[in-house]
């Protein structure tokens, strides 16, 4: 006997409107601040390539002290994750020397040239 190509359906799936199988459920609705906030961009400066990750406000947890300006960053701020891209003991070095930044510190910061 020839195959057929006709989907096949159990009874369950007739009988109600609603879909029967992986389907059934439908997909939870996508936070697009927080599928963009994960996401470390580099950015390339004359004080070297760093790694930047935005921290929302709601994610934004402690208390830190921004580098830029000596203040703290108080928890509910949303700031900057910074580290080095290319530190001279390797990537998990930088990953370990990473600073929490004000926005507008990080984009006003001066480069010390030797």
């Amino acid at each position: 006997m020839p195959r057929s190509n006709r989907p096949r359906r159990n009874a369950a799936s007739t009988r109600s409107n609603k879909p029967a199988g992986k389907w059934a459920e439908e997909a939870p609705e996508l936070d697009l601040e927080r599928a963009r906030a994960g996401i470390a961009r580099r950015e390339s400066a004359p004080d070297g390539d760093w790694m930047v990750r935005t921290m929302t406000a709601r994610k934004a947890e402690k208390q830190y002290i921004c580098p830029g300006c000596s203040t703290a960053i108080l928890p509910g701020i949303a700031h900057l994750v910074v580290w080095s891209d290319n530190h001279l003991f390797g990537e998990a070095a930088g990953l370990a020397e990473r600073r929490h930044w004000h926005t507008n510190c990080w984009t006003s910061r001066t480069y010390r040239y030797r």
